[in-house]
């Protein structure tokens, strides 16, 4: 079986990468040819991808804007960590919206969102406006990932599920890094890279509005549990606390620190558009091993990577910039690594009956883990200039990995038989699974 397919409930279907369907009711739905629901998939996977060009441009343009402008670091930090604050925000409430309008309806008023968000930075240097504004990008990019995935995990038969997913998550990774490289042929002065960030984003509204794939029916209602996602993995709850703080630091204050060392907009967006590289890069081989061997080990080596890439940052720090590619290339990947392996880990250990629970409480530590952290860096850019997020990133990454061996040595593994299989994913976008949604595989709560 590929390394990318989703085994089907009970048994070794545990895993994929928390791939939750919605409850739905398609009685009295024709089922669709499955050329044209391939069409209609193939859809939301367009509008993903064309989103997140738009949101990778503006990613890497508002550091370099504000640099440009002479504005302090710490006016970016904070920008960060509104955006964080909105996508905690937004793996909570999409949920009732969606409940309200529709997956169809939600997705168009969350891509509205953005496109607004959009606009206001294209209003000018305003960073107090931004922090607001980049709110409402985090609450509207994370709902659009869950409305997008949760509708594709409806949609797809379990045997294709995980490939489908697998397929979105390389989907959004891409487009991200074309965002990033359009950096290099915008003037950073003018209001182009909004503009564009908004064009895409209406583009991206297209092919869902166009698409004839039935919409599921309005989700139920799933509990975060903390202590009992906790009992089950620790190691899994405690890797979506690492890497929500390690794929907001590196990802959200990169930009921002080689913006500030002197680095120009064509050097930020090589940098920023390698990054998305190592993610596509580092995964499938851990990934493959992790299948084979304690998942646990897989994810220490991972964590170790990123401390040692983290430490290769500080010493390289300033120096050429295709070494800082590299350097940077390896970093973003193996911390992008972290969190898939321990979605993987967690569903390793989790019943059928524990995994509406164990997934919104996976999903709430990611993003919490991503508000809090970026805040903390931005707090100590203060006293330690931008280099803070390197030496942040270092600790979390070296604490994740001891505590990873810890539990490897005090705990025994799950037999191979009993585990299921790895699936690439992005620490970039929500688990595929939202707070207030449950399955339809799932005993009703």
């Amino acid at each position: 079986m590929s390394f990318l397919q989703r085994p089907s409930w009970p048994g070794a279907g545990k895993l994929a990468p928390m791939t939750i369907t919605l409850s739905s009711d398609k009685a009295g739905v024709p089922a669709a040819p499955d050329g044209r629901l391939s069409i209609a998939i193939a859809s939301i996977i367009v509008s993903m991808a064309l989103i997140a060009v738009g949101n990778g441009l503006m990613f890497a343009y508002i550091p370099v804007r504000l640099g440009a402008e002479g504005y302090d670091p710490v006016w970016a930090g904070l920008i960060v960590t509104g955006l964080s604050a909105g996508g905690l925000a937004g793996c909570i409430l999409t949920g009732p919206l969606v409940r309200r309008v529709g997956h169809a309806r939600g997705f168009m008023v969350l891509s509205a969102l953005i496109a607004l968000s959009n606009t206001a930075v294209g209003a000018g240097t305003y960073p107090v406006l931004w922090i607001a504004a980049r709110a409402l990008y985090g609450f509207a990019i994370c709902g659009l990932f869950i409305v997008a995935q949760s509708w594709l995990n409806d949609a797809a038969a379990n045997d294709v599920r995980g490939r489908v997913m697998a397929v979105l998550s390389v989907a959004y990774i891409m487009g991200l890094g074309v965002g990033y490289a359009m950096l290099a042929l915008v003037d950073i002065r003018e209001a182009q890279a909004p503009l564009i960030g908004i064009a895409f984003t209406a583009l991206s509204i297209l092919p869902v509005g166009l698409t004839r794939l039935a919409q599921p029916a309005a989700p139920r209602a799933a509990s975060i549990a903390l202590r009992q996602a906790w009992r089950i993995s620790p190691v899994g709850i405690a890797g979506m606390l690492a890497v929500g703080g390690l794929s907001m630091s590196i990802s959200g204050f990169a930009p921002i620190h080689a913006t500030a060392k002197g680095y120009s907009q064509d050097d930020v967006a090589m940098l920023l558009a390698a990054m998305p590289l190592g993610t596509l890069i580092l995964q499938i081989p851990l990934g493959w091993v992790s299948d084979r061997v304690d998942r646990r080990f897989v994810l220490a080596a991972a964590a170790a990577l990123a401390v040692a890439a983290g430490l290769a940052a500080v010493g390289f720090d300033g120096r050429t910039l295709m070494l800082l590619v590299v350097v940077y290339l390896v970093w973003d990947g193996a911390a992008e690594s972290i969190y898939s392996l321990a979605s993987a880990h967690a569903n390793d250990r989790a019943s059928k009956e524990d995994m509406v629970a164990l997934s919104s409480s996976l999903l709430f530590a990611w993003a919490l883990a991503g508000f809090v952290v970026p805040g903390i860096v931005t707090g100590l850019s203060v006293v330690l200039g931008t280099r803070a997020f390197i030496y942040v990133s270092i600790a979390i990454a070296a604490a994740y990995c001891l505590f990873v061996i810890w539990r490897a040595i005090l705990v025994r593994p799950v037999p191979a038989a009993e585990t299921g299989q790895f699936s690439p994913m992005t620490a970039q976008a929500p688990l595929p699974v939202e707070l207030a949604f449950s399955s339809q595989d799932q005993p009703s709560t």
